[in-house]
């Protein structure tokens, strides 16, 4: 049927696109901040509130496992609901959790605000795609609006626990939730005046089994990878729960298979390029949250920095993926995906190495070559996630954008939940076998109770523990970055060998 008034509606939309673009990117940077800004407010939390060791640990994942658990819901949500409607929705409730959490007065309740904050993040993720999605029409534009998106994404997510340092030191663990509140307020104010709202044109009943077998199941894999890097690969609670999520998934899948109208349409991967997009993501923040969280625990234990001075010198990735993301849609315009993408994966793996390289023979790894090798790591990560997020949307049809959106924010969830705990065990294993026979437990368990054991003995004991504790977890991290080195290196040749030769961004444009 004619519609007269349909026309000058999507001349609306294109011409609103660029504004639209700074409203989102405004909301995923206070998001992706957000995943990693409590590990600067954590010490000061645990001293106010006296959590003890359980509360700790579901302060810390109560936020990852609420995100990771409704991604995929969330996604099919916002194609059905709108995508406006419940990124604006997410943005309420993350407001609500954060004013909770600056009130709270006992650690349930900063628990419960945490896993509301990760329900809102759910559902603000996935919108931000497919809304961008939805308004950039052309194949260039919408390229360099998933650019902005993989910097704001990357870049966030390293800049947390440089504006955590600078907030916690002066205000308190409080003033790392503070400040959601106004952006958040602020986003929905003008994303209500000015985003688009879009649904997905499928139709068909909402599948409520799915939504259980898939919250149990993805909850199941975030805590299963989670508790691998905190108890260790002998611990059985681990095994049980990614067992748990194996056959829950698995469960999932064949439902959906056989669904008119799934949640989540599972045939998406039979696509190679959707396929190795998502695994390049994977492995790209895998190796990214990784080196986060070591070099977080270098500078500030082995080094001796305060967290502010190790956020900050953490910043040559955040800035070279910043700049790295930008380029990448010329990169895609010049050479074959495959090349860009595997391109970037191998400068990942050349920054990965580099410390294992360049350490001496006594343990000792200097400052100038570990940002050298921060700087090659964003470069590499900001051309590979953006490379592979372009092509991972431009595979999708556009009924199943919601879903494909959902895909990509898990890989970047568990990415790095898989980095932190494959990796981050490795790190702390050899660091436990560098260190000298005798020394007390305190110092054996974690590089953080050793650093403080060493600056309560003081002195030319203390100082010389130090040093030893310093030597050996270099000893251990470098060759858990090399580690995953390799894996960039594998995903590079899957790129090369999977990603058909000629395919654009723009071929599959919807």
């Amino acid at each position: 049927m004619y519609t007269p008034a349909a026309p000058p509606v999507v001349d609306r939309i294109h011409a609103r696109r660029w504004i639209v673009l700074a409203i989102l990117s405004g909301s995923l940077l206070l998001i992706a901040m957000d995943t990693t800004i409590l590990n600067v407010a954590f010490p000061s939390l645990v001293a106010d509130l006296e959590p003890g060791a359980v509360e700790q640990l579901w302060i810390i994942d109560a936020y990852a496992l609420a995100l990771s658990g409704l991604l995929v819901t969330a996604g099919a949500l916002g194609d059905r609901w709108g995508r406006k409607r419940l990124l604006l929705a997410g943005f309420a409730l993350f407001a609500l959790a954060s004013l909770a959490a600056v009130f709270a007065t006992e650690p349930w309740q900063v628990i419960a605000a945490r896993a509301l904050l990760g329900v809102g993040g759910a559902a603000i993720m996935p919108a931000t795609l497919s809304i961008l999605r939805h308004v950039f029409t052309d194949a260039r534009e919408r390229a360099f609006a998933y650019a902005v998106w993989a910097a704001v994404m990357g870049g966030g997510m390293a800049l947390g626990p440089v504006v955590g340092g600078l907030l916690v030191q002066d205000y308190g663990w409080t003033s790392a939730f503070l400040l959601n509140i106004p952006i958040a307020v602020a986003v929905i104010g003008f994303g209500a005046w000015l985003l688009p709202e879009s649904r997905s044109p499928r139709t068909g009943r909402w599948d409520w089994a799915g939504v259980g077998l898939s919250v149990v199941g993805m909850i199941s894999l975030a805590g299963g990878i989670k508790q691998l890097g905190k108890s260790g690969l002998t611990a059985p609670v681990p095994w049980l729960l990614l067992l748990l999520a194996a056959v829950v998934l698995t469960v999932f899948v064949r439902r959906q298979l056989h669904l008119e109208s799934p949640l989540l349409q599972v045939r998406l991967f039979r696509s190679r390029a959707f396929s190795v997009s998502a695994l390049a993501l994977f492995l790209g923040m895998m190796a990214l949250g990784a080196v986060l969280f070591l070099l977080t625990q270098w500078f500030q234990y082995a080094q001796g920095y305060s967290p502010l001075e190790a956020g900050l010198r953490v910043l040559p990735a955040p800035l070279a993926l910043v700049v790295a993301s930008m380029a990448a849609p010329w990169l895609m315009r010049t050479l074959p995906i495959r090349h860009a993408m595997g391109g970037g994966l191998v400068l990942m793996a050349a920054g990965l190495a580099l410390p294992w390289l360049a350490q001496g023979s006594d343990g000792r790894l200097g400052y100038p070559a570990m940002a050298l090798a921060l700087a090659l790591l964003g470069l590499g990560a900001g051309v590979a996630t953006t490379v592979a997020s372009v092509t991972l949307m431009a595979a999708t049809p556009a009924e199943d954008v919601g879903g494909a959106a959902a895909l990509e924010e898990t890989c970047y969830e568990l990415g790095a939940a898989l980095g932190v705990a494959a990796l981050g065990s490795l790190a702390g294993s050899l660091y436990r076998a560098h260190l000298p026979a005798g020394l007390p437990d305190s110092v054996r368990g974690s590089v953080g109770e050793a650093a403080h054991t060493a600056r309560e003995l003081g002195g030319a004991q203390g100082a010389g523990l130090l040093q030893q504790i310093s030597d050996a977890f270099t000893r251990g991290m470098t060759p858990a970055f090399a580690v995953g080195s390799a894996l960039a290196l594998a995903a590079a040749a899957m790129a090369w060998t999977w990603i058909p030769r000629g395919i654009r961004p723009a071929d599959s444009a919807h």
